[in-house]
Protein backbone atom coordinates (compact mmCIF):
# COMPACT_ATOMS: atom_id res chain seq x y z
CA UNK A 1 0.00 0.00 0.00
CA UNK A 2 1.29 3.75 -0.56
CA UNK A 3 -0.08 6.30 1.39
CA UNK A 4 -0.15 10.51 -0.09
CA UNK A 5 -0.33 13.43 1.51
CA UNK A 6 -1.11 16.71 0.23
CA UNK A 7 -1.06 19.76 2.25
CA UNK A 8 -2.62 22.53 0.52
CA UNK A 9 -3.50 26.02 1.24
CA UNK A 10 -7.42 25.41 1.41
CA UNK A 11 -7.41 21.74 1.90
CA UNK A 12 -5.25 18.55 3.30
CA UNK A 13 -6.04 15.67 1.24
CA UNK A 14 -4.85 12.11 1.93
CA UNK A 15 -5.40 8.67 -0.07
CA UNK A 16 -4.50 5.12 0.65
CA UNK A 17 -3.44 3.37 -2.84
CA UNK A 18 -3.92 -0.46 -2.60
CA UNK A 19 -3.53 -2.88 -5.72
CA UNK A 20 -3.37 -0.23 -7.94
CA UNK A 21 -6.31 1.31 -6.83
CA UNK A 22 -7.89 4.27 -4.48
CA UNK A 23 -8.90 2.68 -1.44
CA UNK A 24 -9.61 5.18 0.94
CA UNK A 25 -8.96 8.84 0.50
CA UNK A 26 -9.55 11.92 2.69
CA UNK A 27 -10.40 15.67 2.59
CA UNK A 28 -10.48 18.36 5.31
CA UNK A 29 -9.82 21.84 5.95
CA UNK A 30 -5.86 22.99 6.24
CA UNK A 31 -5.22 24.43 9.59
CA UNK A 32 -2.66 27.43 8.50
CA UNK A 33 -1.42 27.35 12.40
CA UNK A 34 -0.47 23.67 11.88
CA UNK A 35 0.30 22.25 9.60
CA UNK A 36 1.69 19.25 10.99
CA UNK A 37 -1.38 18.94 13.61
CA UNK A 38 -3.91 18.64 9.93
CA UNK A 39 -1.53 16.09 8.00
CA UNK A 40 -1.14 13.50 10.91
CA UNK A 41 -5.12 14.08 12.18
CA UNK A 42 -6.18 13.01 8.26
CA UNK A 43 -3.11 10.27 8.65
CA UNK A 44 -4.64 8.83 11.10
CA UNK A 45 -7.93 8.45 9.89
CA UNK A 46 -6.69 7.49 6.81
CA UNK A 47 -4.73 4.75 8.68
CA UNK A 48 -7.08 3.44 11.31
CA UNK A 49 -7.80 -0.39 11.18
CA UNK A 50 -5.18 -1.02 8.49
CA UNK A 51 -2.59 -3.28 8.49
CA UNK A 52 0.46 -1.02 8.53
CA UNK A 53 2.87 -3.78 7.76
CA UNK A 54 1.43 -2.81 3.99
CA UNK A 55 2.49 0.48 3.77
CA UNK A 56 5.35 0.59 1.87
CA UNK A 57 5.64 4.90 2.64
CA UNK A 58 4.05 8.06 3.21
CA UNK A 59 5.05 10.80 0.67
CA UNK A 60 3.97 14.28 1.61
CA UNK A 61 3.16 17.22 -0.76
CA UNK A 62 3.48 20.83 1.28
CA UNK A 63 3.50 24.45 0.40
CA UNK A 64 5.25 25.41 3.65
CA UNK A 65 8.85 26.51 1.62
CA UNK A 66 7.07 27.82 -1.49
CA UNK A 67 4.67 29.98 0.72
CA UNK A 68 7.40 30.98 2.98
CA UNK A 69 9.43 32.28 0.14
CA UNK A 70 6.72 34.47 -1.56
CA UNK A 71 5.51 35.61 1.43
CA UNK A 72 8.95 36.58 2.37
CA UNK A 73 8.71 35.14 6.06
CA UNK A 74 12.36 33.96 5.66
CA UNK A 75 14.83 34.31 8.56
CA UNK A 76 17.78 36.44 7.69
CA UNK A 77 21.12 34.60 6.09
CA UNK A 78 24.28 35.52 6.32
CA UNK A 79 26.15 34.76 2.68
CA UNK A 80 29.98 34.43 1.81
CA UNK A 81 31.28 34.42 -1.72
CA UNK A 82 34.41 34.09 -3.33
CA UNK A 83 35.54 35.04 -6.11
CA UNK A 84 36.40 33.91 -10.04
CA UNK A 85 37.56 35.28 -13.05
CA UNK A 86 35.74 38.01 -14.78
CA UNK A 87 33.38 38.69 -12.21
CA UNK A 88 32.97 41.20 -9.20
CA UNK A 89 30.82 39.90 -6.50
CA UNK A 90 29.55 42.62 -4.98
CA UNK A 91 27.24 42.19 -8.80
CA UNK A 92 25.52 39.48 -7.08
CA UNK A 93 24.48 40.95 -3.72
CA UNK A 94 21.88 39.03 -1.80
CA UNK A 95 20.21 40.05 1.69
CA UNK A 96 22.00 42.38 3.93
CA UNK A 97 24.55 40.41 5.28
CA UNK A 98 26.59 39.23 2.11
CA UNK A 99 30.38 39.34 2.52
CA UNK A 100 32.62 38.63 -0.96
CA UNK A 101 35.92 37.38 0.50
CA UNK A 102 40.10 36.70 -0.48
CA UNK A 103 40.04 33.31 -2.65
CA UNK A 104 39.92 32.29 -6.25
CA UNK A 105 39.20 29.47 -7.77
CA UNK A 106 39.87 29.98 -11.80
CA UNK A 107 36.84 27.84 -14.49
CA UNK A 108 39.51 25.11 -14.69
CA UNK A 109 39.38 24.65 -10.90
CA UNK A 110 42.88 25.80 -10.08
CA UNK A 111 43.28 27.55 -7.16
CA UNK A 112 45.02 31.40 -8.09
CA UNK A 113 44.16 32.91 -4.46
CA UNK A 114 44.01 31.57 -1.45
CA UNK A 115 41.07 32.18 1.08
CA UNK A 116 42.61 34.32 4.69
CA UNK A 117 41.44 31.76 7.93
CA UNK A 118 41.56 34.75 9.90
CA UNK A 119 39.31 37.01 7.52
CA UNK A 120 36.76 34.40 7.50
CA UNK A 121 36.82 33.78 11.52
CA UNK A 122 35.96 37.19 11.79
CA UNK A 123 33.43 37.49 9.43
CA UNK A 124 31.54 34.48 10.88
CA UNK A 125 31.31 35.96 14.00
CA UNK A 126 29.83 39.23 13.01
CA UNK A 127 27.31 37.33 11.20
CA UNK A 128 26.47 35.46 14.52
CA UNK A 129 26.93 38.55 15.98
CA UNK A 130 23.91 39.73 14.20
CA UNK A 131 21.65 36.58 15.71
CA UNK A 132 22.13 35.02 12.38
CA UNK A 133 22.06 30.95 12.22
CA UNK A 134 22.15 29.72 8.38
CA UNK A 135 24.84 30.68 6.65
CA UNK A 136 25.26 30.62 2.46
CA UNK A 137 28.89 29.60 0.93
CA UNK A 138 29.57 29.87 -2.71
CA UNK A 139 32.42 30.31 -5.01
CA UNK A 140 32.39 31.13 -8.48
CA UNK A 141 34.20 27.90 -9.83
CA UNK A 142 32.88 25.82 -7.12
CA UNK A 143 31.31 22.79 -9.20
CA UNK A 144 35.03 22.98 -10.93
CA UNK A 145 37.31 22.67 -7.39
CA UNK A 146 34.45 22.84 -3.96
CA UNK A 147 37.94 23.30 -1.77
CA UNK A 148 36.94 26.35 -1.10
CA UNK A 149 33.86 26.30 0.09
CA UNK A 150 34.46 23.48 1.97
CA UNK A 151 37.52 25.42 4.27
CA UNK A 152 34.78 27.90 4.91
CA UNK A 153 32.11 25.54 6.11
CA UNK A 154 35.20 23.93 8.29
CA UNK A 155 35.95 27.38 9.46
CA UNK A 156 32.37 28.03 10.37
CA UNK A 157 31.99 25.28 12.16
CA UNK A 158 29.36 24.27 14.31
CA UNK A 159 28.32 27.91 14.85
CA UNK A 160 25.49 27.65 12.56
CA UNK A 161 22.47 25.82 12.36
CA UNK A 162 23.11 25.28 8.57
CA UNK A 163 25.55 26.14 6.10
CA UNK A 164 24.60 25.50 2.49
CA UNK A 165 27.29 25.58 -0.08
CA UNK A 166 27.04 25.92 -3.85
CA UNK A 167 28.57 22.52 -4.87
CA UNK A 168 26.17 20.50 -2.75
CA UNK A 169 23.22 22.47 -4.86
CA UNK A 170 24.30 22.08 -8.27
CA UNK A 171 27.04 21.32 -10.33
CA UNK A 172 25.60 23.88 -12.60
CA UNK A 173 28.57 27.02 -13.57
CA UNK A 174 25.60 29.50 -13.33
CA UNK A 175 27.07 31.33 -10.28
CA UNK A 176 24.09 33.87 -9.85
CA UNK A 177 21.30 31.08 -10.06
CA UNK A 178 23.59 28.78 -7.99
CA UNK A 179 24.17 31.76 -5.56
CA UNK A 180 20.51 32.65 -5.02
CA UNK A 181 19.48 29.23 -4.92
CA UNK A 182 22.03 28.27 -1.87
CA UNK A 183 20.64 31.89 -0.29
CA UNK A 184 17.39 30.18 -0.18
CA UNK A 185 18.43 26.62 0.55
CA UNK A 186 19.23 28.55 4.05
CA UNK A 187 16.40 31.00 4.47
CA UNK A 188 14.19 27.78 4.17
CA UNK A 189 16.24 25.47 6.06
CA UNK A 190 14.82 25.98 9.65
CA UNK A 191 11.07 26.31 8.82
CA UNK A 192 11.37 23.31 7.21
CA UNK A 193 13.53 21.43 9.77
CA UNK A 194 10.86 21.83 12.31
CA UNK A 195 8.42 20.91 10.02
CA UNK A 196 9.88 17.79 9.43
CA UNK A 197 11.19 17.17 13.35
CA UNK A 198 7.54 18.06 14.19
CA UNK A 199 5.82 15.32 12.01
CA UNK A 200 8.17 12.52 12.26
CA UNK A 201 8.31 12.85 16.20
CA UNK A 202 4.68 13.35 16.39
CA UNK A 203 4.39 10.04 14.39
CA UNK A 204 3.20 7.03 17.04
CA UNK A 205 5.43 4.03 17.30
CA UNK A 206 3.19 1.79 14.73
CA UNK A 207 3.52 4.60 12.12
CA UNK A 208 7.25 5.88 12.68
CA UNK A 209 8.69 2.87 11.12
CA UNK A 210 7.02 3.60 7.80
CA UNK A 211 9.44 4.96 5.07
CA UNK A 212 8.38 8.94 5.00
CA UNK A 213 9.10 10.83 1.95
CA UNK A 214 8.50 14.44 0.54
CA UNK A 215 7.64 15.34 -2.71
CA UNK A 216 10.09 17.63 -5.00
CA UNK A 217 9.20 20.10 -7.20
CA UNK A 218 10.83 18.33 -10.18
CA UNK A 219 8.20 15.53 -9.65
CA UNK A 220 10.19 13.31 -7.55
CA UNK A 221 10.53 12.05 -3.96
CA UNK A 222 13.47 11.96 -1.29
CA UNK A 223 13.32 10.18 1.74
CA UNK A 224 12.22 13.53 4.35
CA UNK A 225 15.40 13.18 6.32
CA UNK A 226 17.21 13.33 3.40
CA UNK A 227 15.27 16.77 2.50
CA UNK A 228 16.50 18.47 5.86
CA UNK A 229 20.04 19.52 3.95
CA UNK A 230 18.17 20.58 0.43
CA UNK A 231 14.85 22.07 1.54
CA UNK A 232 14.59 24.65 -1.78
CA UNK A 233 14.15 21.48 -4.07
CA UNK A 234 10.37 21.03 -2.08
CA UNK A 235 9.12 24.32 -3.58
CA UNK A 236 6.32 24.33 -5.65
CA UNK A 237 5.75 20.27 -4.58
CA UNK A 238 1.80 20.99 -5.10
CA UNK A 239 1.75 21.75 -8.34
CA UNK A 240 4.62 18.95 -9.51
CA UNK A 241 1.84 16.89 -6.98
CA UNK A 242 -1.03 17.63 -9.69
CA UNK A 243 1.14 17.10 -12.80
CA UNK A 244 2.20 13.50 -11.43
CA UNK A 245 -1.43 13.14 -10.39
CA UNK A 246 -2.50 13.73 -13.80
CA UNK A 247 -0.26 10.96 -15.06
CA UNK A 248 -1.17 8.45 -12.58
CA UNK A 249 -5.31 8.95 -13.45
CA UNK A 250 -5.24 10.15 -17.19
CA UNK A 251 -3.50 8.52 -19.92
CA UNK A 252 -2.31 11.19 -22.09
CA UNK A 253 -0.92 10.86 -25.40
CA UNK A 254 -1.17 14.33 -26.90
CA UNK A 255 -0.34 18.16 -26.16
CA UNK A 256 -2.04 18.90 -23.36
CA UNK A 257 -3.07 21.83 -20.89
CA UNK A 258 -3.16 20.18 -16.99
CA UNK A 259 -5.22 22.75 -14.96
CA UNK A 260 -5.24 22.10 -10.89
CA UNK A 261 -8.13 24.47 -10.15
CA UNK A 262 -7.32 24.29 -5.84
CA UNK A 263 -9.42 26.66 -3.28
CA UNK A 264 -6.80 29.08 -3.23
CA UNK A 265 -5.13 28.66 -6.41
CA UNK A 266 -4.98 27.19 -10.22
CA UNK A 267 -1.91 25.75 -11.55
CA UNK A 268 -1.58 25.09 -14.72
CA UNK A 269 0.77 22.90 -16.65
CA UNK A 270 1.31 21.62 -20.11
CA UNK A 271 2.04 17.97 -21.26
CA UNK A 272 4.23 17.36 -25.44
CA UNK A 273 2.77 14.15 -26.80
CA UNK A 274 1.51 13.04 -22.91
CA UNK A 275 4.37 14.09 -21.45
CA UNK A 276 5.10 16.67 -19.00
CA UNK A 277 7.13 20.02 -19.88
CA UNK A 278 10.34 20.45 -17.03
CA UNK A 279 12.25 23.88 -16.75
CA UNK A 280 15.93 22.30 -16.68
CA UNK A 281 18.04 25.08 -15.85
CA UNK A 282 15.46 26.12 -12.76
CA UNK A 283 12.35 27.98 -11.93
CA UNK A 284 11.72 31.37 -10.86
CA UNK A 285 10.20 31.90 -7.46
CA UNK A 286 10.26 35.00 -5.43
CA UNK A 287 11.64 37.25 -7.81
CA UNK A 288 14.89 35.02 -7.59
CA UNK A 289 16.11 32.67 -10.36
CA UNK A 290 17.40 29.23 -9.60
CA UNK A 291 18.53 26.08 -9.98
CA UNK A 292 15.84 24.26 -8.60
CA UNK A 293 14.90 22.24 -11.88
CA UNK A 294 10.73 21.81 -12.06
CA UNK A 295 7.96 21.18 -13.84
CA UNK A 296 6.83 23.53 -15.60
CA UNK A 297 3.96 25.20 -14.17
CA UNK A 298 2.16 28.51 -13.27
CA UNK A 299 0.39 29.74 -10.60
CA UNK A 300 -2.46 31.83 -10.12
CA UNK A 301 -4.34 33.28 -7.55
CA UNK A 302 -7.77 32.35 -8.70
CA UNK A 303 -9.47 28.97 -7.03
CA UNK A 304 -12.93 27.95 -5.51
CA UNK A 305 -12.63 30.05 -2.43
CA UNK A 306 -11.16 33.17 -3.51
CA UNK A 307 -12.70 36.28 -2.72
CA UNK A 308 -15.41 37.74 -4.91
CA UNK A 309 -16.38 41.71 -4.56
CA UNK A 310 -17.37 44.49 -6.70
CA UNK A 311 -15.03 47.02 -6.79
CA UNK A 312 -16.45 50.75 -6.23
CA UNK A 313 -17.22 51.23 -9.86
CA UNK A 314 -19.18 48.21 -9.86
CA UNK A 315 -16.46 46.06 -11.73
CA UNK A 316 -16.67 41.96 -10.65
CA UNK A 317 -12.98 41.32 -9.18
CA UNK A 318 -12.06 37.68 -8.13
CA UNK A 319 -9.47 36.84 -5.83
CA UNK A 320 -6.10 36.57 -5.40
CA UNK A 321 -6.78 36.86 -1.96
CA UNK A 322 -8.81 34.47 -0.09
CA UNK A 323 -10.78 35.16 3.14
CA UNK A 324 -11.88 31.68 3.93
CA UNK A 325 -14.48 29.35 3.14
CA UNK A 326 -17.57 30.18 0.82
CA UNK A 327 -20.70 31.14 2.73
CA UNK A 328 -22.50 27.94 1.81
CA UNK A 329 -19.92 26.44 3.90
CA UNK A 330 -20.03 28.84 6.20
CA UNK A 331 -17.74 32.04 5.12
CA UNK A 332 -18.49 35.50 5.41
CA UNK A 333 -17.69 36.37 1.97
CA UNK A 334 -18.61 35.22 -1.46
CA UNK A 335 -16.77 32.89 -3.74
CA UNK A 336 -17.12 31.17 -6.83
CA UNK A 337 -17.74 28.11 -4.86
CA UNK A 338 -20.82 29.91 -3.74
CA UNK A 339 -21.79 30.86 -7.43
CA UNK A 340 -21.25 26.79 -8.44
CA UNK A 341 -23.62 25.95 -5.76
CA UNK A 342 -25.78 28.60 -6.55
CA UNK A 343 -26.27 27.16 -9.96
CA UNK A 344 -26.71 23.19 -8.72
CA UNK A 345 -23.31 22.47 -10.30
CA UNK A 346 -22.71 21.36 -6.75
CA UNK A 347 -24.28 19.53 -4.45
CA UNK A 348 -22.95 20.55 -1.37
CA UNK A 349 -22.77 23.13 1.32
CA UNK A 350 -26.13 25.39 1.91
CA UNK A 351 -27.41 26.73 -1.13
CA UNK A 352 -29.73 29.12 1.06
CA UNK A 353 -26.62 30.72 2.02
CA UNK A 354 -25.17 29.86 -1.74
CA UNK A 355 -27.93 32.06 -3.66
CA UNK A 356 -28.09 35.15 -0.79
CA UNK A 357 -24.32 35.48 -1.81
CA UNK A 358 -24.95 36.02 -5.19
CA UNK A 359 -28.05 38.15 -4.35
CA UNK A 360 -26.31 40.64 -2.52
CA UNK A 361 -23.58 41.04 -5.20
CA UNK A 362 -26.01 40.98 -8.27
CA UNK A 363 -28.73 43.60 -6.83
CA UNK A 364 -26.18 46.77 -7.67
CA UNK A 365 -25.94 45.08 -11.28
CA UNK A 366 -29.13 44.74 -11.24
CA UNK A 367 -28.74 40.95 -12.09
CA UNK A 368 -30.53 37.77 -10.31
CA UNK A 369 -28.88 35.45 -8.27
CA UNK A 370 -28.29 33.08 -11.21
CA UNK A 371 -27.24 35.71 -14.13
CA UNK A 372 -24.59 36.88 -11.41
CA UNK A 373 -23.58 33.49 -10.44
CA UNK A 374 -23.13 32.55 -14.48
CA UNK A 375 -20.63 35.86 -14.61
CA UNK A 376 -18.54 34.55 -12.09
CA UNK A 377 -18.20 31.39 -13.14
CA UNK A 378 -17.62 32.77 -16.58
CA UNK A 379 -15.12 35.41 -16.01
CA UNK A 380 -13.00 32.80 -13.63
CA UNK A 381 -12.83 30.70 -16.81
CA UNK A 382 -11.64 33.26 -18.50
CA UNK A 383 -8.92 34.81 -15.83
CA UNK A 384 -7.47 30.91 -16.07
CA UNK A 385 -8.00 30.94 -20.16
CA UNK A 386 -5.99 34.19 -20.13
CA UNK A 387 -2.93 32.88 -18.32
CA UNK A 388 -3.24 28.92 -20.22
CA UNK A 389 -2.82 31.59 -23.48
CA UNK A 390 -0.10 33.71 -22.29
CA UNK A 391 1.91 30.38 -20.66
CA UNK A 392 1.76 28.45 -24.08
CA UNK A 393 2.94 31.73 -25.85
CA UNK A 394 6.04 32.25 -23.30
CA UNK A 395 6.89 28.37 -23.78
CA UNK A 396 6.82 28.04 -27.61
CA UNK A 397 9.41 31.13 -27.62
CA UNK A 398 12.39 29.50 -26.10
CA UNK A 399 13.44 25.16 -26.26
CA UNK A 400 10.97 22.90 -25.17
CA UNK A 401 12.14 20.34 -22.79
CA UNK A 402 10.31 17.34 -21.22
CA UNK A 403 11.20 15.73 -18.24
CA UNK A 404 13.35 13.19 -20.17
CA UNK A 405 14.53 15.37 -23.37
CA UNK A 406 15.02 18.64 -25.42
CA UNK A 407 11.78 18.82 -28.26
CA UNK A 408 14.15 20.54 -31.63
CA UNK A 409 12.19 23.23 -33.14
CA UNK A 410 8.67 22.29 -30.99
CA UNK A 411 5.69 24.44 -30.60
CA UNK A 412 3.14 23.01 -28.31
CA UNK A 413 -0.22 22.80 -29.46
CA UNK A 414 -2.48 21.49 -26.78
CA UNK A 415 -5.40 19.28 -27.98
CA UNK A 416 -7.00 18.22 -24.58
CA UNK A 417 -7.46 19.90 -21.26
CA UNK A 418 -7.29 18.00 -18.16
CA UNK A 419 -8.56 19.17 -15.34
CA UNK A 420 -7.80 18.51 -11.28
CA UNK A 421 -9.26 20.41 -8.39
CA UNK A 422 -12.48 20.40 -6.58
CA UNK A 423 -13.95 23.11 -8.56
CA UNK A 424 -12.74 21.01 -11.74
CA UNK A 425 -16.36 19.65 -12.82
CA UNK A 426 -17.90 22.82 -12.63
CA UNK A 427 -15.69 24.63 -15.19
CA UNK A 428 -14.95 22.38 -17.28
CA UNK A 429 -17.88 23.11 -19.65
CA UNK A 430 -17.35 27.11 -19.39
CA UNK A 431 -14.20 26.07 -20.72
CA UNK A 432 -15.11 23.98 -23.18
CA UNK A 433 -17.39 26.88 -24.89
CA UNK A 434 -13.99 29.24 -24.88
CA UNK A 435 -11.62 26.44 -25.90
CA UNK A 436 -12.57 24.29 -29.11
CA UNK A 437 -10.47 21.49 -27.16
CA UNK A 438 -11.45 18.11 -25.52
CA UNK A 439 -11.93 18.87 -22.33
CA UNK A 440 -11.34 15.27 -19.22
CA UNK A 441 -12.19 15.79 -15.36
CA UNK A 442 -9.95 13.25 -14.49
CA UNK A 443 -10.98 10.78 -11.93
CA UNK A 444 -10.09 11.12 -8.19
CA UNK A 445 -9.98 14.65 -8.66
CA UNK A 446 -10.36 15.73 -5.79
CA UNK A 447 -7.73 14.05 -4.20
CA UNK A 448 -5.55 14.01 -7.83
CA UNK A 449 -2.49 15.74 -6.38
CA UNK A 450 -2.17 13.15 -3.21
CA UNK A 451 -2.16 10.22 -5.50
CA UNK A 452 0.37 11.87 -7.15
CA UNK A 453 2.69 12.02 -4.56
CA UNK A 454 2.11 8.67 -3.25
CA UNK A 455 3.16 7.23 -6.87
CA UNK A 456 6.07 9.43 -7.97
CA UNK A 457 9.50 7.86 -7.98
CA UNK A 458 12.69 8.77 -6.33
CA UNK A 459 14.76 11.30 -8.57
CA UNK A 460 17.85 13.09 -9.12
CA UNK A 461 20.68 14.31 -10.86
CA UNK A 462 23.97 14.62 -11.20
CA UNK A 463 26.87 16.72 -13.06
CA UNK A 464 30.56 15.12 -13.49
CA UNK A 465 33.21 17.14 -14.51
CA UNK A 466 36.68 15.38 -15.85
CA UNK A 467 39.91 17.42 -16.70
CA UNK A 468 42.36 15.54 -18.60
CA UNK A 469 45.25 17.62 -18.60
CA UNK A 470 44.79 18.45 -14.60
CA UNK A 471 44.15 14.44 -14.05
CA UNK A 472 41.21 15.36 -12.24
CA UNK A 473 37.47 13.85 -11.81
CA UNK A 474 34.85 15.88 -9.91
CA UNK A 475 31.30 15.46 -9.00
CA UNK A 476 30.85 18.16 -6.78
CA UNK A 477 27.49 17.44 -5.59
CA UNK A 478 28.51 13.59 -4.22
CA UNK A 479 32.34 15.36 -2.50
CA UNK A 480 34.12 13.21 -5.22
CA UNK A 481 37.27 14.22 -6.65
CA UNK A 482 39.90 11.78 -7.91
CA UNK A 483 42.95 11.68 -10.05
CA UNK A 484 42.77 10.36 -13.42
CA UNK A 485 45.14 9.30 -15.90
CA UNK A 486 45.10 11.19 -19.54
CA UNK A 487 43.86 8.44 -21.03
CA UNK A 488 40.43 8.84 -19.29
CA UNK A 489 37.73 8.86 -21.63
CA UNK A 490 33.78 9.95 -21.74
CA UNK A 491 32.87 6.51 -21.35
CA UNK A 492 35.15 6.32 -18.27
CA UNK A 493 33.14 9.27 -16.97
CA UNK A 494 29.27 7.54 -17.94
CA UNK A 495 30.88 4.70 -15.99
CA UNK A 496 31.26 6.73 -13.11
CA UNK A 497 28.33 9.11 -13.25
CA UNK A 498 25.89 6.47 -13.41
CA UNK A 499 27.24 4.35 -10.54
CA UNK A 500 27.11 7.50 -8.52
CA UNK A 501 23.96 8.37 -9.64
CA UNK A 502 22.43 4.71 -8.52
CA UNK A 503 24.46 5.02 -5.31
CA UNK A 504 22.78 8.62 -4.34
CA UNK A 505 18.95 7.51 -6.06
CA UNK A 506 18.89 4.23 -2.93
CA UNK A 507 20.36 6.81 -0.68
CA UNK A 508 17.44 8.85 -1.23
CA UNK A 509 14.72 6.22 -1.11
CA UNK A 510 14.54 4.67 -4.67
CA UNK A 511 14.20 1.10 -5.17
CA UNK A 512 16.07 -0.93 -7.20
CA UNK A 513 13.81 -1.77 -9.35
CA UNK A 514 12.11 1.59 -10.33
CA UNK A 515 15.17 3.64 -10.75
CA UNK A 516 15.84 4.05 -14.36
CA UNK A 517 19.03 6.04 -15.40
CA UNK A 518 19.96 8.22 -18.42
CA UNK A 519 22.21 10.80 -19.47
CA UNK A 520 20.29 14.31 -20.00
CA UNK A 521 23.48 16.04 -21.31
CA UNK A 522 27.04 14.93 -22.90
CA UNK A 523 29.92 17.57 -23.93
CA UNK A 524 33.80 16.47 -24.90
CA UNK A 525 36.19 19.28 -25.60
CA UNK A 526 39.68 19.77 -26.83
CA UNK A 527 42.08 22.04 -24.91
CA UNK A 528 44.59 22.88 -27.33
CA UNK A 529 48.00 25.28 -26.64
CA UNK A 530 49.56 26.18 -29.01
CA UNK A 531 49.22 23.88 -32.20
CA UNK A 532 48.44 20.93 -29.86
CA UNK A 533 45.97 19.22 -28.06
CA UNK A 534 46.82 19.14 -24.75
CA UNK A 535 44.18 17.34 -22.98
CA UNK A 536 39.92 16.43 -23.15
CA UNK A 537 37.67 18.56 -20.31
CA UNK A 538 34.41 16.63 -20.48
CA UNK A 539 30.86 16.93 -18.67
CA UNK A 540 28.23 14.29 -18.00
CA UNK A 541 24.34 15.25 -16.46
CA UNK A 542 22.51 12.53 -15.82
CA UNK A 543 19.34 12.14 -13.83
CA UNK A 544 16.99 9.14 -13.16
CA UNK A 545 14.03 9.40 -14.90
CA UNK A 546 11.06 10.87 -13.81
CA UNK A 547 7.56 9.35 -13.54
CA UNK A 548 4.99 7.06 -11.45
CA UNK A 549 5.71 3.94 -10.12
CA UNK A 550 2.48 2.62 -11.73
CA UNK A 551 -1.18 3.88 -12.64
CA UNK A 552 -3.75 4.18 -10.65
CA UNK A 553 -6.47 2.06 -12.04
CA UNK A 554 -10.42 2.11 -11.82
CA UNK A 555 -12.62 3.91 -9.33
CA UNK A 556 -12.28 3.07 -5.82
CA UNK A 557 -11.71 -0.21 -4.90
Amino acid sequence: MLVGLDVGGTHTDAVLIKDGRVFKKNKVRTNSQDLVATGLNILETLLKDQDLRQVKRIVISTTLSTNAIIEGKTPPVGVIVTSGPGINPENYKIGDSFYAVKGVIDHRGREIVKIDQEEISGICSEIKGKGINNLAVVGKFSPRNPEHEKKIQTIAGSDFTSCSTGHKISGSLNFPRRLTTAYLNAAVHNIHLNFVRSFRFSFDDDIVDIPLYILKADGGTMLIHNSINMPVQTVLSGPAAGVMGIMALCSVDKDAVGLDIGGTTTDISLFADGVPLMEPYGIKIGGHQTLVRALTSRSIGIGGDSLVRLTPDNQLQIGPVRMGPAMAFGGEHPTPTDAAIALSMLESGDKGKAVEAMKSLGEPLGLSPEEMAKKIINQMAAMIYDEIDSLIKEVNQRPVYTIHELLENRQIVPEKLIMIGGPAPFLGPFFAERWSMDYLISPHADVANAIGAAVARTTTTMTSLADTEQGMVTVAEEGYREKIGRDYTIDDLIHLSLKLLRDKAIRMGASEEEIELEIIEKQSFNMVKGFYTCGKNLRIMTQVKPGIIYPIKGEVA
